[in-house]
């Protein structure tokens, strides 16, 4: 979605949209099934919303302005944190340390 398209949505929708994203994720509902009353629009809306935020790079800089703003006011517990590679391909791979030593012992003596 561009930017211009962004802009043009109103605040309120914009947030509604969010409440309504949510409370999906947070709730397991399927996207047809949010609840109208609850007055976030159409669950189909949200989802199409979702998609294009994912797609402009919103979330990215949402987590990134939520991760600033937490360790500027001291409320994150960087010793609980845990690094995990397997999310991310490592593009040169790990430093060669040479030949591979096997760790499946020798063949069994001959008992003949």
């Amino acid at each position: 979605m561009e930017r211009s398209a962004i802009r043009t949505e109103s605040a309120g929708s914009r947030r509604r949209c969010l409440q309504g994203i949510l409370f999906v994720l947070h709730t397991g509902i399927q996207w047809e099934w949010l609840p109208q009353e609850l007055g976030f629009g159409s669950g189909m809306t949200c989802w199409r919303r979702l998609r294009d935020w994912h797609e402009a790079g919103v979330w990215d800089s949402l987590h990134q302005v939520l991760l600033t703003e937490l360790h500027r006011a001291g409320k994150l517990d960087w010793s609980r944190a845990v690094i995990d590679g397997s999310h991310r391909r490592a593009l040169r791979g790990g430093p060669k340390l040479g030949r591979a030593r096997s760790t499946v012992p020798g063949p069994a003596p001959s008992t003949t």
